[in-house]
């Protein structure tokens, strides 16, 4: 049977890429609101109420509303916010992270969606923990660059428009600066770390791609070495063709690693880098902030749960 699909904030950047994905899909029924009637919470309650499964590419406040304005009406929700990554009651969208994680999605009544940052760092860093590599207490630091179409429409209007007052010129920008930006509760608590990341992210001068690095002593964790880092990563992603891991001697000929590689694609790419003497590792993820980090994880949840 078809069902039906609603994005809540379907004009915004994310939203407006999974339309685009699910337009001309014959196995759903996408439900749209017009844009001068995206306030209007009595049309929102009845599309909301109305579909089988809601998209919410909104507002922290506006997600939360979004669900309350649907309550009892059995609709599913996935929500690209960051209201619900650490909630209880809400299975975590990354169906790669944990084993038994995809079936908990298409069985699950309220997905939250993963943050872009989170993707990559939950990818190298979740598979570390549970294979006993990594301590929780180590005190993991991550630095990150990313497209700009990940701070959505005025910030792509800043980098493309050199006529606006507030244009953007610089080649790249480091932000969050006071280290609490948001997605660092997401890491730590699906990640399995017991402190909180230090975290920097940076913003490039590109519309779309992302590289998250993190920095290992390797002898600061439990016997890891490059080659034991490799197979817990390897071994954790088997059987499915969303996370590649990079082999080695691939890794070892690179002079650089380009973050738009994996634009315009919804998989990612792990790497493992070391000095020669194996004391120091780099762990570095590469996806696109909207494929794998946004809409394409949307779409991938939105998949598992029209299963059941």
């Amino acid at each position: 049977m078809t069902k039906s699909v609603f994005i809540d904030g379907e004009h915004g950047t994310t939203g407006l890429q999974i339309a685009e994905r699910l337009a001309a899909r014959d196995d759903i029924n996408l439900l749209s609101l017009a844009m001068e009637d995206r306030r209007d919470n009595e049309k929102r309650a009845a599309m909301l109420r109305d579909a089988d499964i809601a998209i919410l590419c909104l507002p922290d406040d506006a997600a939360r509303e979004a669900v309350a304005l649907a309550e009892g009406s059995g609709t599913r929700f996935i929500d690209a916010s960051t209201a619900h990554r650490i909630a209880d009651g809400w299975v975590y969208g990354f169906a790669e992270s944990e084993p038994g994680q995809r079936e908990k999605i298409i069985h699950a009544q309220n997905v939250t969606n993963p943050g872009c940052y989170s993707t990559g760092a939950i990818a190298l860093l979740r598979p570390l923990t549970l294979a006993g590599l990594l301590p929780s207490t180590y005190p993991v630091t991550i630095n990150a660059v990313s497209g700009y179409s990940g701070g959505g429409k005025q910030m792509i209007a800043q980098m493309e428009d050199a006529t606006r007052d507030d244009a953007i010129e610089a080649p790249y920008f480091a932000y969050a600066l006071s280290l609490k930006h948001k997605h660092v509760p997401e890491i730590k608590v699906r990640s399995g770390l017991t402190l909180d990341p230090i975290f920097t992210p940076n913003v490039g001068r590109f519309a779309q791609g992302m590289l998250v690095n993190i920095p290992l002593h390797a002898d600061a964790m439990n016997g890891a070495s490059r080659e034991t880092i490799h197979q817990a990563l390897a071994a954790h992603y088997a059987g499915q063709d969303i996370v590649e891991i990079v082999p080695n001697d691939v890794t070892d000929g690179l002079a650089r690693i380009d973050p738009t590689e994996m634009a315009g694609t919804d998989r990612m790419k792990l790497y493992v880098c070391a000095r020669e003497d194996g004391k120091q590792i780099n762990l570095i993820a590469s996806l696109d902030n909207l494929g794998k980090g946004a809409s394409g994880a949307a779409v991938q949840n939105l998949n598992l749960m029209l299963q059941a």
